[in-house]
């Protein structure tokens, strides 16, 4: 799996975050820059016209503790971030692992209770499937949670295996179709024929399939919705669109779609079911089969979502 790149946050982020800006790399970035450039031009102006050798001294030495300071507090900040996410990372694994058991166990005792539906009354029957519901929802975010974690480890698990699209797309549909009914939207697939096979981790590329189209049903926000899903062959690619006639998203958002918990303000004013972990994890996964995931989008005309598989030659 390729890895993700580091980034650190920006002044900004600092601020808003209330990180004392001696304590924020990217300030510390700043700093350091301006004070070789400072010390460049001190050097060249004391070297010219200095007769006084000792002056030139004291000023090279000053100015290299002063760069040095500056070097130990990004050093020290930069640390003190990583050890931090370092925590943050161990502390969602181990609490995913000890939650997962008993929400497994929860979900399967209430399947087989849900069986034998008929030796319930109708409100025993409903208290049960919202149950369920939760419990399937908890093991949901459970398992994204675990996803995160090895992400940012670097460990995330990708199964290459030779995968064909088109009879993984169809199931994909079949399954959300009914959610997309109850929400007035109409899917419209369509597949190249003899699309070419690729090599990918079939599981994960289903759940990012399913994450497209599941995301395209909740925010199209159109009485009469509709999404038009793609498999195509494109020379050495195999590509997957999800198009709607949507909400769209404004672009000051459009940056940070791919972003971990990232929930845009039209998402959250619809007040629709998620964590904003689906696309980040679904980013992860393309890159994990050395392919590439985007988006086109327009406030108030839509979004189409991507990704692009090499083709098995």
């Amino acid at each position: 799996m390729k890895k993700r790149s580091q980034t650190y946050p920006s002044i900004g982020d600092c601020k808003k975050n209330n990180i004392n800006l001696w304590q924020c790399p990217s300030f510390l970035f700043i700093v350091m820059g301006i004070v070789n450039i400072v010390v460049i031009l001190l050097m060249y102006l004391l070297v010219k016209g200095s007769d006084i050798p000792e002056l030139v001294i004291v000023s090279v030495v000053s100015v290299s503790i002063l760069i040095l300071g500056v070097g130990v507090l990004m050093i020290n900040s930069v640390y003190k971030e990583v050890l931090m996410n370092q925590m943050k990372s161990e502390f969602v694994s181990i609490a995913s692992h000890q939650l997962k058991a008993p929400l497994s166990g929860m979900r399967w005792s209430t399947d087989i209770l849900l069986a034998d539906k008929d030796s319930f009354s109708v409100d025993q029957y409903g208290y049960i499937r919202g149950i369920q519901d939760s419990t399937s929802r908890m093991v949901r975010l459970v398992n994204d949670l675990l996803d995160v974690s090895r992400i940012e480890a670097g460990n995330m698990q990708v199964k290459l295996q030779e995968t064909d699209l088109s009879g993984l797309i169809k199931i994909v549909v079949s399954e959300l179709n009914s959610f997309a009914l109850a929400n007035n939207v109409e899917l419209f697939l369509k597949i190249d024929q003899d699309l070419k096979k690729v090599k990918t981790d079939e599981i994960r590329i289903k759940m990012v399939m399913q994450n497209f189209i599941d995301n395209a049903i909740k925010y199209v926000g159109t009485k009469n919705g509709k999404i038009d899903i793609t498999l195509k062959n494109e020379k050495d690619k195999v590509v997957f669109l999800v198009k709607d006639n949507g909400l769209g998203i404004p672009k000051e958002e459009q940056e940070k779609i791919f972003d971990k918990f990232f929930r845009g303000d039209g998402i959250a004013k619809k007040q629709t079911i998620g964590t904003g972990l689906g696309l980040y994890i679904a980013k992860a996964a393309i890159e994990g089969s050395d392919g590439e995931i985007g988006f086109n989008s327009e406030e108030g005309k839509g979004s189409t979502f991507w990704f692009r598989l090499p083709a098995i030659k």
